[in-house]
């Protein structure tokens, strides 16, 4: 048995040392075996830290104490030493103490945990905001004023399905990296106002000291100034379904005149990518960019294959919605279903991408040249908003 238990605590050990080996410090993100919160690169992620710390060494002094006096009087008291228990029924000294310390402990605990509450909810005099808005599973940013104002994308995961299905190597942002951040200048006040388009969401980033619950048709702003240029990763902090842990926040803090120029490309890129659902869009085009849809939008719920997940989330490939008259599944993608995870993408999808995804899941896997309807225009998206 004793040899049994030390060929299980090497391997333990061995094992130990080999993750430890490949996980290293996340910039902007977790550290390897943090314990404690981070720094942070805010006056307001100070102030927690701060009033984290002031909190765990009152309650310690009070339990050190509480507990102190209790076992010095169980040992010092005790009946083998011949202590014979108190007579007295009360003490008004004793009972003003008691009552008047734990109230002084506690405003003294509450004045500062206060002032701090009140300065992360104050956001005015906010030098940009940006609206947030959580989806199963993604986030979508847009400008509402500032240089950037009218600027709007949505944020997904980029961490490669090989490496999620351990087919491939763990990455140094596996789960934590995004193609597009949300882009920010340094030392600005930036009020995000949060919302979400289906369940609840949270939107949180520790290093930004910032946890903002994002609750479908209700807007619950705060916000954050980043003292320092860098990229902090955050993640949805409301358990929101299956892809939960797959909806990452990084946010990229850069110089003023990096967010200048950032912000004046964006503006060049929307107003060239303008889609024109009036145009003529050839079928092989829609379905070419409807595949780049879907794996943004739709792979998570009804996979690559189209199959589907069994008593979650029907498949697409043979489905009588998608095989039938296009009008069903124009309406479904518009409105959602509710009571289901299927939720609208009216206002995550224009005219051209909803026409592009449903013309591609006409046409891919057993579907093709098997349904109704095999094209659908954006046009006819548009009519049907």
């Amino acid at each position: 048995m004793k040899k049994l238990r030390g060929l299980l605590s090497a391997c333990a050990m061995l094992f130990s040392g080999i993750v430890g080996a490949q996980v290293k410090d996340m910039p902007g993100g977790p550290r390897v075996n943090q314990l404690n919160l981070p720094e942070g690169v805010s006056q307001i992620a100070r102030d927690v830290v701060w009033l984290h710390w002031l909190m765990l060494i009152i309650c310690l002094v009070i339990f050190v104490a509480v507990f102190g006096v209790m076992f010095y009087s169980i040992w010092a008291h005790r009946k083998s030493r011949g202590a014979k228990p108190a007579t007295f029924h009360e003490s008004v000294g004793v009972e003003i103490a008691w009552t008047v310390v734990p109230f002084l402990i506690v405003i003294g605990m509450a004045l500062p945990a206060t002032r701090t509450v009140v300065a992360m909810k104050d956001t005015s005099g906010a030098d940009l905001t940006v609206k947030v808005t959580g989806y199963q599973w993604k986030w979508g940013y847009e400008y509402v004023d500032g240089p950037a104002a009218g600027v709007k994308f949505l944020s997904n995961l980029t961490t490669p399905a090989a490496q999620i299905e351990n087919r491939e190597p763990k990455g140094p942002f596996y789960l934590m990296e995004v193609d597009k951040p949300l882009v920010v200048p340094v030392g600005k006040k930036i009020r995000v106002a949060v919302t979400a388009g289906d369940v609840i969401h949270s939107w949180m980033v520790p290093d930004l000291a910032v946890k903002q619950d994002a609750i479908p048709g209700f807007i619950r702003s705060s916000w954050f100034r980043a003292e320092k240029v860098g990229e902090y990763r955050g993640q949805c902090a409301e358990l929101c379904g299956k892809d939960h842990a797959f909806m990452p926040i990084v946010v990229k803090v850069v110089s003023e005149q990096d967010w200048a120029k950032w912000a004046e490309e964006q503006k060049k890129l929307a107003d060239a990518a303008n889609d024109d659902p009036n145009k003529e869009w050839p079928a092989a085009e829609l379905i070419a960019r409807g595949e780049k849809v879907y794996a943004a939008n739709c792979v998570a719920c009804h996979q690559g294959s189209g199959k589907g997940i069994v008593g979650s989330f029907p498949a697409l490939d043979g489905s009588a919605i998608v095989m039938g008259p296009k009008a069903a599944q124009i309406d479904i993608l518009m409105k959602g279903k509710p009571g289901t995870a299927m939720a609208s993408f009216a206002g995550q999808l224009n005219d051209v991408e909803i026409a592009a995804v449903i013309n591609y899941t006409r046409s891919a896997w057993g579907n093709q040249g098997k349904g109704q309807d095999p094209v659908v225009t954006p046009a006819e998206v548009k009519a049907a908003r």
